[in-house]
């Protein structure tokens, strides 16, 4: 798949308010279903990462280390636009999902489950 870095200057990273243990709340989007994928943390690095090679890069908070999406189970992302919200305090990720989905039990999204009666 043909990808391209996105353009980001270190201004734009410094307009990023960065919670108490240094991550921002990054949402995943599918760019072709409009579908919420997931939901991870980056920091600063992670976000350089995932702009600069156009795979999305996370912080494991659990592992204390950075992952790449996809890496191990092949459902890789690739990176097709970036944003981040008003405030600064949450990135949005445009990708085009490769694989099975973004969800690490098989699912196509982590929002797979419903509360009560609602339509899926």
């Amino acid at each position: 798949m043909t990808v391209s870095p996105v353009g980001f200057t270190e201004e734009e990273i410094a307009e990023i308010r960065f919670d108490e243990k240094g991550l921002v709340a990054a949402i995943v989007q599918d760019r072709a279903t409009r579908d919420v994928l997931m939901l991870g943390w980056m920091d600063a690095e992670a976000l350089r990462r995932t702009l600069t090679t156009a795979r999305t890069w996370f912080w494991s908070r659990s592992r204390q280390e950075y992952w790449c999406k996809g890496e191990t189970s092949g459902d890789r992302q690739w990176v097709r636009a970036a944003a981040y919200d008003c405030d600064g305090d949450a990135l949005l990720i445009t990708v085009d999902q490769e694989g099975r989905g973004a969800c690490h039990t098989g699912d196509w999204s982590c929002f797979h489950r419903r509360f009560g009666d609602s339509p899926s």
